[in-house]
């Protein structure tokens, strides 16, 4: 009887651990996920991400469009 209440003791302790985890992991993995999108806005609209922004980059032949870089964030965020 003891060990099936230890093996329950240990299965309460592997859920809260796991609880745990999935509790820090996805606020963590959710800014991961808005950073990667905002990025790819940025460059999609011919810009370049520095320094936590979207600031305009132009190179030869390339145009940054602050327009497409607000629809395109406005649509992630519908998501």
């Amino acid at each position: 009887m003891k060990e099936a209440a230890g093996e329950a003791n240990l299965t309460v302790v592997a859920i809260i651990l796991i609880a745990i985890i999935v509790a820090i992991a996805t606020p963590l993995i959710a800014s991961l996920m808005t950073s990667a999108t905002a990025r790819a806005c940025c460059t999609d609209a011919g810009g370049r991400w520095r320094s936590g922004a979207c600031e305009s980059f132009t190179q030869a032949g390339a145009h940054f469009d602050r327009m497409s870089y607000s629809s395109c964030m406005a649509n992630a965020s519908e998501r």
